[in-house]
């Protein structure tokens, strides 16, 4: 997928619908790829999509669940397993990625870059 730019900052990527609970899709957006993820409440997030470990273009194909009670992405690399709310990773501290603002608008999804 290839976003469009709206005139405030925020870049349509996709419609909601489709986007399946627990899986990620790739995004394109200003020349970023951006990882998307459609949580089991409802939710969006958005993250860089090259695994810190790997330098592969691969988080969108993690597995997806919880850890501690909040949403994470394991990377399908390594495994190492990042919070989707802050890009930290909990297994080495030390390393994150960018997490993206998102929000659904007339249920398009819209990414603000980090």
């Amino acid at each position: 997928m290839t976003a469009a730019v709206s005139e405030i900052g925020w870049h349509a990527v996709c419609d909601r619908g489709l986007l399946q609970p627990e899986r990620g899709v790739a995004a394109l957006v200003y020349g970023r790829q951006i990882a998307i993820f459609l949580l089991a409440d409802g939710t969006v997030r958005a993250v860089d999509q090259q695994d810190p470990f790997s330098r592969a273009f691969v988080m969108s194909r993690g597995i997806v669940g919880t850890r501690g009670g909040r949403p994470v992405v394991a990377s399908p690399m390594l495994k190492q397993y990042f919070d989707l709310e802050t890009g930290q990773c909990l297994d080495d501290p030390a390393v994150s990625i960018a997490c993206h603002p998102v929000r659904i608008e007339e249920n398009t999804v819209q990414i603000a870059l980090a």
